[in-house]
């Protein structure tokens, strides 16, 4: 499992192009040579990244879900809706497909965000709100989220 780390500004070109920046380049490395995938995220307006390795872990979890109920099928259906197979070209631009782009709203700036084994793929804008809108209830999610756990964390 591979674990991403930091947050960068970068450009898209009007092909969707972006330039990723060398750190995380460089953090991708293991893992660039397998492909990732992309896809639109279930809850925030932006995309998700995922190295090929990560993806199929995730796809062998959903494989196990009956398909003869409605409602595994129809999430299996919604959450692989507009997926697609991308590549880090060899000057570093990943190519993000343009209904995805217009999915995430980006424009020009993007952000590139780390979230442990995936990057998230937003526009500036976007990012920067949702982060605005939910900077009051982080300490609250925090301790929902991670202050139950029995596991020293420390």
């Amino acid at each position: 499992m591979i674990n991403f780390i930091g947050t960068y500004d970068c450009k898209a070109d009007s092909k969707g192009r972006v330039m990723l920046p060398v750190a995380l380049k460089n953090q991708m490395s293991p893992v660039i040579n397998d492909g990732f995938v992309v896809k639109r995220s279930v809850f925030q307006p932006c995309l998700e990244l995922y190295p090929m390795a990560e993806w199929n872990l995730l796809m062998q979890k959903m494989n196990k879900k009956n398909r003869f109920k409605k409602k595994n099928n129809d999430f299996i259906r919604r959450f692989s809706a507009g997926v697609k197979v991308v590549e880090i070209d060899a000057t570093g631009r990943l190519l993000i497909p343009k209904n995805l782009v217009d999915v995430a709203g980006i424009v020009k700036e993007v952000v590139l965000s780390s979230a442990i084994n995936i990057v998230e793929i937003w526009d500036k804008d976007n990012y920067e709100k949702v982060l605005e809108e939910t900077a009051e209830d982080f300490a609250s999610l925090a301790e929902e989220v991670m202050g139950d756990d029995d596991d020293d964390l420390s």
